[in-house]
């Protein structure tokens, strides 16, 4: 399961690089490549507010994504929790030394 969320983040944190990369902070970004002609009759100037909505759209994946890949993570075997539990199962309890 982790394979298959590691590989959902991977080809998102790819399209979101490309989503980032067509925008330009000026606002021409894709639709100032067409010039004004294609804006006119592709309606490019719509391009703007898709780019960004996808970026945010894309950052919220990953990071929810990031966040529910812990749930599916194993524990390493020399875990402090893991060697507390076993200690106190395995070993038998001593009395404690009688006062004098």
């Amino acid at each position: 399961m982790i394979f298959l969320i590691t590989t959902v983040i991977v080809i998102a944190c790819a399209v979101l690089g490309f989503f980032i990369l067509i925008q330009n902070p000026k606002g021409g970004g894709l639709s100032g490549t067409f010039g004004n002609v294609s804006s006119q009759v592709m309606g490019v100037k719509q391009s703007g507010d898709i780019m960004e909505k996808g970026t945010w759209v894309l950052m919220s994946v990953i990071a929810g994504l990031c966040i529910i890949s812990v749930m599916f993570m194993q524990r390493p075997a020399g875990s402090e929790e893991g060697n507390s539990a076993k200690s106190a199962k395995s070993a038998p309890a001593k009395p404690a030394p009688a006062k004098k």
